[in-house]
């Protein structure tokens, strides 16, 4: 899991922030560099090819690593064509394999959370969900602040090609790694593939509980998440440095340690009650930010906020990972886990933009209350269905 994980994380900075860098310092203007941030859009739309890779099995490795180790590969030819192309004199050229990288990476996080959901038991979801999020996270800091700092010092072209390199770490770890130990029979037509999960996951009683719950859980910590740097800097005064050392550096590691143990709770804890627990956590985290925007610029009450505004933030996420996994069919993993996250998601999109109009309507202390309020109704939603989750295996 840990480096799957790490397989599924590089790319991603290769064709956000890493890209953007890469565009500004080759002096391209703002309106380009606005544009190609669109090459992203394949995260956000990979539900839509997801049923052909639960339909679809390569002759090789079966119906999940078949699909792995061919768009590992990919990457590897993707991120380095890149590399030999640049920005320079041939931007669009650059945009195009971008996209094509973009693509292949969306398509490997499909594979692999298919495959992280039929290969590990029940009583392994939540640590294996914690590890893999662990691998995400450091493979995000190489090829993002690592990858920034390399630059200056071999080179774009150098550093694209390295990190294109690491992508074999997937490559041999998905070529060693087991195949499901149950047997499982794809779809067998397309038409299955596309309306059999949608049809399965509402013949649940409480599917429309469900739903409301993926959306919910995460919203209360992703709408404090949204101005957090913003409020650090400017709602109470520290320097860029110190609130890169302590809520980026700091905050990646408190977050790490949440995931990982998490999901060493949850299995002495089982789902349902890790989830609430996590949950009471990452609302009462919000309540750590309102207390700093009360005392004002204090080194104590920062690092503490942020340290556990972090862990419990990671320690949610493994545990929301672990629900998705449990509420897959094994038949339809790949499109009903892409589609439950695409739905995860849609929360932490929609507070964004509303929440500078609160802070400057309420100020910094009303709008972190506010987020701990957003936080209620997932728990109320997760303790209405507690009698289901509990019969979830564990």
């Amino acid at each position: 899991m840990l480096p799957l994980g790490f397989a599924s994380g590089l790319p991603l900075a290769l064709t956000a922030g890493t890209l953007q860098a890469w565009l500004t310092v080759a002096g391209l203007d703002l309106r380009t560099i606005g544009i190609v941030t669109l090459v992203g859009l394949p995260y956000t739309l990979k539900f839509l090819w997801s049923p052909l890779m639960d339909r679809f099995v390569p002759p090789w490795l079966g119906r999940r690593r078949g699909w792995m180790v061919a768009t590992q590969l990919g990457l590897i030819a993707g991120i380095a064509a890149m590399a030999v192309t640049g920005p320079a004199d041939a931007i669009w050229a650059l945009s195009v394999l971008a996209i094509a990288v973009a693509f292949l990476s969306a398509s490997q996080d499909i594979a692999f959370d298919a495959y992280r959901a039929d290969v590990l038991l029940a009583r392994e979801r939540g640590i294996g969900a914690g590890i893999s999020v662990t691998g995400y996270r450091i493979a995000m800091l190489i090829s993002g602040a690592v990858a920034l700092i390399l630059s200056d010092h071999i080179g774009w072209q150098s550093t694209y090609l390295l990190m294109a390199s690491l992508m074999l770490i997937g490559v041999a770890t998905t070529l060693l790694s087991p195949e499901p130990s149950s047997a499982i029979t794809p779809p067998r037509t397309l038409s299955e593939a596309v309306w059999g999960p949608i049809r399965e996951f509402f013949s649940r009683s409480p599917a429309v509980g469900l739903l409301l719950l993926i959306v919910f859980y995460k919203v209360g910590d992703a709408f404090a998440g949204t101005l957090t740097t913003a409020f650090l800097i400017r709602g109470v005064g520290f320097s860029p440095t110190e609130v890169g050392v302590i809520n980026k550096g700091m905050g990646l590691l408190a977050t790490l340690f949440g995931a990982l143990t998490g999901g060493a709770l949850m299995a002495r804890m089982g789902l349902f009650r890790a989830l609430l627990l996590f949950g009471l956590l990452q609302a009462v985290s919000n309540l750590s930010f309102m207390v700093l925007a009360w005392t004002g610029k204090s080194y104590l009450v920062m690092v503490s906020a942020v340290a556990f505004e972090n862990l419990s933030g990671g320690m949610g996420t493994a545990a929301f990972v672990a629900l998705l996994m449990s509420l897959c069919d094994h038949r339809y993993t790949a499109t009903q886990f892409a589609l439950l996250s695409a739905l995860g998601a849609l929360g932490r999109v929609f507070v964004g933009p509303p929440s500078g109009y609160l802070v400057e309507t309420v100020g910094w202390v009303v709008f972190f209350f506010i987020t701990f309020l957003a936080a209620l109704p997932g728990l109320g939603l997760l303790w209405r269905l507690r009698d289901y989750l509990n019969t979830q295996p564990t």
